[in-house]
């Protein structure tokens, strides 16, 4: 009996101070501890990503950050910090690629691998980051958005409000299959640094382009980065284009874009197979088409490489159960397999791309489609991952003629756009 009186005296004072805990507690039980980080920030440690780092200059940005948010006393504050340090990435990057200011290093200004290097280095801070203060999972996910939109051109999209200044929109991407060859570098994301606020003079005046950049990542793709971050601008620009790295040797402009996941996987070593997740599934088309002037861009001068109207897709026919390789597109009916673009992030966003110009009501008023790019390759001598160099001077010019091949490949687009 005596055990019991003890037993229910010590619930008693339990409950009890359960009841009149300070709030800071019950704040502190919704925090949570700093997650480890990802596949992708974990590459930034070996020794490739810290050589590019120091020869760019761009080895400062994660030290400042951390330094940054180590005097942060507020979760505001911190977004404060990130979208002033993210927006400040994004204009040096530009800045470095267009020759602005110093270049920071010996690797060459067209190199687009500084920044995602920098900004991995900068999710990482976040991502581990531990503040007096805490943060929830939300928090920290919300700043860590902020720090992706803004470090990739993503809220520094800027038209001119004229009438006479035409606007054109292009997106590229972040390097992928760096388990392959850590070295590598994407011409697409080179192309949008080199792109971003510069002018195009058409026969019909000019015309602005501004640039974006995405992760190749599925699980962006899903949460709507693509829609979220286009759907400001489509019913504002002229024409607009994602460009992504292809084939071997060649340009090619897709035809037909498919709603197929081929569960490549992406930088964090993550996989998807399964129809392309849209909003509205219901009256999701199993293919879209581009808008381009692709007839006058395969038939005009652009530059080294060869520019072919790629239509071959893979389908399952109407009726039918087997993937099947159609040469000149789908077939009314069929199940996409593979767009023209293939069934990895290129042809994803392309698909999203154009579906949304579709949504908009825009497919017969706005030009847009994807453009794939030759693969960027290294010197002839320089092909081995483990003892190459990070650069070479056939890498660099392979890379000055895709990008300034691209902007010739605008320039004809939008020549046959505003002529209409």
């Amino acid at each position: 009996m005596n055990s019991l009186r003890v037993r229910i005296i010590v619930l008693g004072l339990a409950l009890t101070a359960g009841l009149s805990a300070p709030a800071t507690a019950t704040a502190t039980a919704a925090e949570s501890p700093a997650p480890s980080p990802t596949v992708e920030e974990q590459r930034l440690d070996k020794a490739v990503p810290q050589e590019i780092l120091r020869r760019s200059g761009f080895d400062d940005v994660a030290p400042r950050l951390e330094g940054e948010l180590g005097e942060a006393h507020s979760y505001a504050q911190a977004r404060r910090i990130l979208v002033h340090e993210g927006s400040a990435l994004w204009r040096r990057a530009v800045d470095r690629a267009q020759g602005r200011g110093p270049a920071g290093g010996d690797l060459s200004r067209d190199d687009d691998r500084p920044l995602y290097w920098a900004r991995l280095g900068m999710t990482r801070e976040v991502r581990t980051w531990e503040p007096e203060f805490g943060l929830s999972d939300g928090q920290r996910a919300a700043l860590l958005g902020e720090l992706e939109k803004t470090s990739r051109g993503q809220t520094d999209v800027r038209y001119s409000h004229g009438k006479k200044m035409r606007r054109i929109l292009v997106t590229g991407f972040d390097p992928f299959t760096l388990d392959r060859d850590i070295r590598i570098s994407n011409p697409s994301g080179a192309t949008a640094l080199a792109l971003d606020g510069s002018v195009i003079r058409t026969a019909e005046g000019p015309a602005r382009v501004e640039t974006v950049v995405f992760p190749v990542r599925w699980q962006d793709f899903t949460d709507g980065t693509v829609e979220r971050t286009l759907r400001p601008y489509l019913k504002k620009v002229d024409l607009f284009t994602t460009v992504s790295q292809g084939r071997v040797g060649r340009f090619d402009v897709e035809r037909t874009n498919g709603a197929w996941r081929g569960g490549f996987p992406d930088n964090d070593n993550i996989g998807r197979t399964e129809t392309v997740p849209v909003s509205d599934p219901a009256s999701q088309p199993q293919w879209t088409t581009t808008t381009l002037p692709y007839k006058e861009i395969v038939a005009a001068d652009t530059g080294r490489f060869p520019v072919y109207d790629h239509t071959e897709v893979t389908e399952i026919p109407a009726g039918g159960t087997a993937a099947v390789v159609r040469p000149d597109g789908p077939t009314e009916g069929s199940t996409a397999r593979a767009g023209g673009g293939g069934n990895y992030l290129s042809n994803e966003i392309a698909y999203r791309a154009t579906l949304l110009r579709d949504r908009l009501g825009l497919h017969d008023t706005l030009p847009g489609g994807h453009v794939h790019t030759p693969v960027l390759q290294f010197g002839a001598g320089n092909t081995d991952p483990a003892t190459g160099a990070v650069t070479d001077p056939e890498f660099v010019q392979n890379r000055v003629d895709i990008i300034a091949q691209v902007r010739s490949i605008i320039t004809v687009a939008a020549d046959v756009t505003f002529r209409k």
